[in-house]
């Protein structure tokens, strides 16, 4: 069997390099066209939210409607739901804000069909001893629509066992205070402006990371790398052949 020449070798030594350069080209653009299609659609769930926090309050989804409540159809939609408080049945979730830590403060309300949702009134403050409950006259709550949050909060579970709580678990929440049946999702109260400082509603932070156009440009310039870098492999090849670089 007859060795390969120095000039074989640098062939196939190419053309595997090229194969592998291409492969990559392909992969990055694949990648970079995905990331354009999550920006349209970072973008028009941007624009969905903008238009439903910002759209008049609408009643809240009937019980018969709750296996039907998903992120896509109901998150953030703005609603009003109007009963009277469950007093004594309140959980405190541990809460992180810009006016410092503190508890968001979560009360059972039983609406006028005798449902029950969970109401997020608002944040209170650390050392806040105030009435958790107010008295049982007739509410009405206005706010966003918002699903539990069953997951728990970052690097610590709830703890019902402990009434600890640092996600907005609905169900888990309504189990330890033996609430029975509420509803999959909770309402994050807005201002009022008229009532007392705490607890303080109307701080429901609605942001969403949008880096998909960088992430896109990332990958089209590592497409254009890789694509330049077979260029340069071709011509390299192409001169030596073409001044006799290899030799027998």
């Amino acid at each position: 069997m007859r060795p390969r020449s120095n000039g074989e070798e640098w062939g196939v030594r190419t053309v595997v390099f090229l194969s592998l350069l291409a492969l990559a080209f392909v992969g990055f653009c694949s990648l970079g066209a995905w990331q354009v299609q999550r920006l349209q659609w970072k973008r028009e769930l941007i624009e969905r939210v903008d238009a439903r926090i910002h759209a008049p309050p609408v009643p809240i989804p009937p019980k018969a409607d709750w296996p039907n409540v998903s992120a896509p159809r109901d998150e953030y939609r703005r609603v009003a739901v109007e009963g009277r408080y469950l007093p004594a049945h309140d959980a405190r979730v541990q809460a992180v804000t810009e006016r410092g830590p503190g508890w968001w403060l979560l009360t059972p309300l039983r609406t006028d069909a005798g449902e029950v949702v969970l109401v997020n009134r608002g944040f209170v403050p650390n050392d806040w001893r105030g009435d958790a409950t107010p008295a049982g006259d007739r509410a009405r709550v206005i706010g966003l629509l918002r699903l539990s949050e069953p997951r728990g909060g970052f690097l610590r579970r709830n703890d019902p066992a402990r009434d600890r709580w640092y996600s907005r678990d609905v169900a888990a929440i309504a189990r330890a205070r033996g609430l029975g049946e509420v509803a999959p999702f909770f309402v994050d109260a807005e201002r009022d402006a008229s009532g007392p400082e705490w607890p303080a509603g109307g701080m429901t932070v609605v942001r969403f990371r949008n880096q998909h156009l960088q992430y896109a440009l990332t990958w089209f310039a590592l497409a254009l790398l890789s694509l330049y870098g077979g260029w340069r492999v071709f011509s390299s090849g192409r001169r030596l052949r073409h001044h006799g670089g290899f030799r027998e």
